[in-house]
């Protein structure tokens, strides 16, 4: 054998050996199931149990579930209070205490209710309250959610987009009137004449033939106008004078297209425009004893009880009433201008006491030497009566600098909608 071996070419004698070795070691090598580690194998499909330590599930920041599985809306009828509200919605007087007492926000919103109101309470899967919902308006949602930490309060907002729109008219009877009539609301009046109000006396200056027009904001939410915003520009033509006002959107106030402020140190008009009595008149002929007197001041008739404001800020000067002036308040707005209100049925202000511009010092009467309800107004201007109506005023502060010249560049893009809107208007 070792013969036929030997015969054998090298090449065949050296593969005949490497295969004997090879199954020579084969033979030699334990089995796979040898070579694992001496534990349990799983096998797919079968079930084993598995230690678990409780102590890790549980996390430091847990929370009892907040989810919301139930909603129960109430609202608010004639008489209802908000433990009655509670008490239908299944919550006892002590829930109700523990909300009021969380924040002044939370409080407000449940204490100052109003039939019609509609709150949705929702509550979890122990029946327990986790949330509060309350419509404040189409866009605003104010919502009160429990936490480990107690209850907290937060206003859902929607997105509101604004547009603008125009408003112009011509005045033929008055102010108010033509107001209505171009489509504008009440607190838009209100808010032209006050932008107005230091340069215009409402109660006085306004004549036929006057006119107006206004740019102003239109509130818009899901393609549905909600509201008016705040006037943009607007030009007043009153007496052959022209003024224009332009809102600053940093201060919220309204400027002339150089930039100069329309608030000046004094207004008009110490109350909201009404009809007038007489105008400033230095030979006035006097209602009670008939004989002509210089008349320093003028009158202004208005229903009793009518607020009277501060034309400027000062220091009361005499707060006190006298058979002739009746109820009277005298101002010292600084050692050049002082300013006087007679006939007052009240007096709000004190001698000495410090007034802010607009506020209300005492209401409109007919007390003293009158022969009706009026309220007798005099400007003096170191020492010598002027007329309110016409005297030059004092300007507020005005802009200047870098926020000036950007403020013009802005008036003038908003004169030129101003403009723009009001030739649309006229092609339609």
């Amino acid at each position: 054998m070792f013969t036929i071996f030997a015969r054998l070419p090298r090449i065949h004698r050296a593969l005949i050996i490497f295969f004997v070795v090879l199954i020579f070691i084969a033979i030699l090598l334990p089995e796979p199931k040898q070579l694992a580690p001496n534990k349990t194998l799983y096998q797919v499909g079968q079930s084993y149990d598995v230690a678990i330590a409780p102590e890790k599930l549980i996390s430091d920041d847990y929370e009892p579930s907040t989810a919301v599985l139930r909603w129960d809306k109430q609202t608010v009828g004639s008489g209802d209070s908000a433990a009655l509200l509670f008490q239908r919605a299944g919550l006892s007087s002590r829930t109700l205490y523990e909300l009021t007492t969380s924040s002044k926000a939370i409080q407000q919103q449940l204490t100052n209710i109003r039939p019609g109101d509609s709150f949705v309470f929702g509550f979890n899967s122990e029946n327990e309250l986790t949330k509060i919902t309350h419509k404040i308006n189409p866009y605003e949602t104010f919502v009160i959610d429990k936490t480990a930490q107690g209850y907290r309060s937060s206003i859902e907002e929607k997105e509101i987009q604004y547009q603008y729109n125009y408003a112009q008219a011509d005045i033929s009877s008055n102010f108010w009137n033509a107001g209505i009539q171009a489509g504008l609301t009440a607190n838009q009046i209100m808010e032209l004449a006050g932008i107005f109000g230091w340069d215009i006396d409402f109660a006085l200056d306004i004549r036929k033939g006057d006119s107006f027009k206004i740019l102003y904001q239109e509130k818009i939410f899901e393609g549905e106008v909600i509201g008016r915003g705040k006037i943009i520009a607007a030009i007043f033509t009153n007496q052959g004078d022209t003024f224009k006002a332009i809102l600053d959107d940093n201060t919220g106030n309204y400027f002339d297209e150089e930039g100069r402020a329309m608030k000046k140190a004094f207004l008009r008009s110490p109350l909201d425009f009404r009809r007038v009595t007489s105008n400033f008149n230095p030979t006035r002929r006097h209602p009670v004893t008939g004989k002509v007197r210089a008349h320093r001041g003028t009158d202004y008739a208005a229903p009793v009880g009518t607020p009277i404001w501060a034309a400027g800020d000062g220091v009361v000067q005499k707060s006190a009433y006298n058979q002739f002036n009746g109820n009277y308040v005298f101002i010292k707005h600084s050692n050049t201008y002082i300013t006087k209100y007679l006939h007052l049925t009240r007096r709000y202000v004190k001698t000495g006491q410090r007034v802010k511009q607009g506020q209300t010092i005492g209401t409109l009467g007919g007390t003293g030497r009158v022969t009706g309800p009026h309220l007798h107004y005099e400007f003096l201007v170191n020492g010598v009566h002027k007329n309110a109506r016409t005297v030059k005023l004092p300007q507020s502060k005005s802009l200047t600098g870098k926020t000036k010249a950007t403020f013009i560049a802005n008036a003038k893009i908003r004169l030129d909608n101003l403009e723009k809107y009001g030739r649309l208007l006229a092609m339609q």
